[in-house]
């Protein structure tokens, strides 16, 4: 079976939960801190659906080498029987390294030694200029390399061999922008979910992609939206009644021109007291994260913050437990605070089950590990998977 590998995102943690998640930890190698391995035929890969890789590719080899000269010898060697299976017309050929010794110019040269062998085969062919190690996504979506006549080669270093794979999706970083910022209703104050983000919430909390998925504190409705483009029916509701409408203009009329077709119910409703009577299979929401910060908070103001979204979160999950079931999965984006000893957690969290819940534990990543946040970031979003028991 061929195999698949993964480049995981900023925060590759979540890209690692992500895919346990979705295909188990058994058979699921973390090849570096960015880099995944996966016994999963690529063709059985959704990877638009991933909101935490940035690239997928087939396993083609693995080499007992890492020394520069010798990969690129087997690349040159090799190449003329792997063109047979790429149609007639011009070859957009890139290389991208990850963890090797190797310097750019001396992938620019292996480039053009590259295209010389192409070249001998009498096809035509354009070689992409490295910049960096290894191409970014952009360089890929433009270049069509993982197009029909697309050729991304990915040498990646895992101890004293080298993994030879070739890119088979990357992400649609100008789908992501449209997706994030076409909406018609944003709004600051109540955070900026990344739809990358809220793919990896769904996720979480519903592997499976069928049933209902509700988002109790809906917002501008990103996580819905996102629900429905993997195919899911949704189910939102907020305490704010600008919220509910600002997700009916963003989902029903924006993304899906008025056609929900039924896969789309709001309401008004506060979640730590909200009855939902519609059923729904999982939840995957953002709780409230407080106010923003755009430095340190003092100790109090800190502790002040905490409590209150503590409570939000509390009261929440008291209401949901009376109207669930046992084995009821749900995952939640809550805050942690950045400060100069670390990060501060919901005081909630270490007592979920004297509130009905488990915490599902991954097998490849720790709990604290899955936080989502830029470097000049205080308030960062914490992914919490829970089953009711």
């Amino acid at each position: 079976m061929i195999e698949s590998i993964f480049i995981l995102g900023r925060q590759p943690a979540l890209g690692i939960a992500e895919l346990e998640s979705l295909y188990g930890s058994d058979g699921l190698r973390v090849v570096s801190d960015s880099i995944v391995q996966l016994a999963k035929d690529p063709s059985e890969i959704v990877f638009g659906r991933l909101g935490g890789s940035i690239k997928h590719a087939k396993l083609l080899t693995i080499l007992p080498t890492t020394s520069w000269p010798e990969l690129i010898r087997y690349i040159t060697r090799s190449l003329p029987e792997h063109l047979k299976y790429i149609p007639e017309g011009k070859v957009k050929c890139g290389l991208s390294v990850y963890d090797l010794s190797v310097k750019v110019d001396q992938i620019n040269k292996a480039g053009l030694e590259i295209k010389r062998v192409i070249k001998k085969t009498g096809r035509s062919v354009r070689v992409v200029p490295n910049k960096e190690l290894a191409l970014n996504s952009a360089q890929v979506l433009h270049n069509s390399l993982t197009g029909p006549l697309g050729l991304e080669l990915l040498l990646i270093r895992d101890g004293q061999k080298t993994i030879l794979a070739q890119t088979v999706a990357g992400q649609n970083i100008e789908a992501y922008a449209r997706r994030d910022q076409a909406r018609p209703k944003r709004d600051a104050r109540v955070g900026m979910l990344p739809p990358k983000l809220a793919q990896t919430i769904i996720n979480l909390a519903r592997p499976d992609l069928v049933g209902t998925i509700l988002d109790p504190f809906c917002g501008t409705g990103v996580v819905l939206q996102e629900a429905l483009l993997m195919g899911f029916s949704t189910y939102g509701s907020d305490i704010d009644q600008r919220m509910v409408e600002f997700t009916r203009e963003n989902v029903v009329t924006w993304l899906l021109n008025d056609d929900d077709t039924g896969r789309v119910q709001l309401e008004h409703g506060d979640a730590t007291a909200h009855v939902w009577e519609t059923p729904f299979d999982a939840i995957a929401t953002e709780t409230y994260l407080g106010q923003p910060f755009s430095a340190p908070p003092s100790p109090d103001k800190l502790h002040e913050v905490t409590q209150t979204c503590n409570t939000i979160t509390k009261k929440f999950l008291r209401n949901l437990a009376k109207q669930t079931s046992p084995g009821f999965r749900l995952c939640l984006a809550v805050p942690a605070w950045k400060t100069v000893r670390g990060f501060t957690h919901l005081p909630t969290l270490e007592k979920l089950a004297e509130l009905g819940y488990n915490r599902v534990s991954f097998v490849h990543v720790s709990d604290h590990d899955l936080l989502y946040y830029r470097p000049d970031q205080i308030v960062a979003r914490e992914l919490v998977t829970l089953i009711r028991k």
